[in-house]
């Protein structure tokens, strides 16, 4: 089942990138666009350009976020937990070989 809101630009399907709400037609999801908006300061036309979307496609995904942005905060905050987990339980080669 495809679930579309705003506007056609946003979609939530069981089963691709995890159920998260993305750009339609991409796997691109809005929480991509929010941590390349929000915490890396990527203007709205910088992520459209590098990732062939329009901006109405960006800013879909950025309203979007505001009207959820519990959800999705905690989704990244979950993401960034689970990261951090996979790196304490799985050593850095690199890291390893730098210090032999």
């Amino acid at each position: 089942m495809i679930t579309k809101t705003l506007d056609g630009h946003i979609e939530i399907t069981e089963g691709i990138t995890g159920g998260k709400p993305r750009i339609a037609g991409h796997r691109i999801t809005v929480q991509n666009i929010v941590l390349w908006h929000e915490l890396l300061g990527r203007s709205a036309d910088e992520i459209a350009a590098e990732y062939d979307l329009t901006l109405a496609d960006v800013y879909a995904a950025l309203a979007y976020y505001y009207d959820h942005r519990a959800e999705i905060d905690k989704s990244i905050e979950e993401s960034e937990s689970f990261v951090e987990a996979l790196r304490q339980k799985t050593p850095s080669k690199v890291l390893q070989k730098l210090n032999e």
